[in-house]
C-alpha cells in the first residue's frame, strides 16, 4: 500500500475516494436516496445568468450554491429560487434543507427564510466568518 499526493487530482480520483465514504455510510445508516437539484436562471437569449445548484441526500437538501449577477438582485429571483428549492425538497420527501454562506455574503437573506444558524467559522477567509444554516421543512 502506497500513500500519495496527486498533483492534479481527476474526477476519477474524487469519485474513488467517494465511493469509499458513501460505502462506510451506507453500512451504517443504510442506502439513501441521492441526486443533483439544479434551478437556472436565464437570460431573454436563453443564457445561463445564475441559479442554485444543490444535492439530496439523507432526506436533507444541502444548497452549495446560490448565485445571481448584480445586476437582477433585489427582484426576488433568489426568493423565487429558495422557494423552488424547499419545493423540489419536499417533493423528495426531505427533512430539511441546510447550506452556508460568508459574512459578506447573505446570511440575513436566508434568515427571512427562516433559516436558522447553527454554526459559524470564524476566519474562514481571515476576517471574514462562514456560517452555517438549517431548516426543516417536515
Amino acid at each position: 500500500m502506497t500513500i500519495e499526493v496527486v498533483a492534479s487530482p481527476g474526477e476519477d480520483d474524487r469519485l474513488a475516494i467517494l465511493a469509499a465514504l458513501v460505502d462506510h455510510n451506507d453500512a451504517a445508516v443504510g442506502r439513501t436516496h441521492r441526486r443533483q437539484v439544479a434551478i437556472v436562471v436565464r437570460d431573454d437569449a436563453g443564457a445561463i445568468i445564475g441559479g442554485l445548484w444543490g444535492m439530496i441526500g439523507y432526506r436533507w437538501l444541502f444548497v452549495q450554491y446560490l448565485a445571481l449577477p448584480e445586476a437582477v438582485r433585489g427582484q426576488g429571483i433568489g426568493r423565487r429560487l429558495m422557494e423552488q428549492a424547499e419545493a423540489e425538497a419536499r417533493a423528495d420527501d426531505c427533512i430539511g434543507i441546510w447550506l452556508d454562506t460568508f459574512s459578506f455574503q447573505a446570511r440575513g437573506f436566508y434568515e427571512k427564510l427562516a433559516f436558522a444558524h447553527f454554526g459559524t467559522i470564524d476566519d474562514f477567509p481571515p476576517g471574514h466568518a462562514r456560517f452555517f444554516l438549517s431548516k426543516r421543512i417536515d
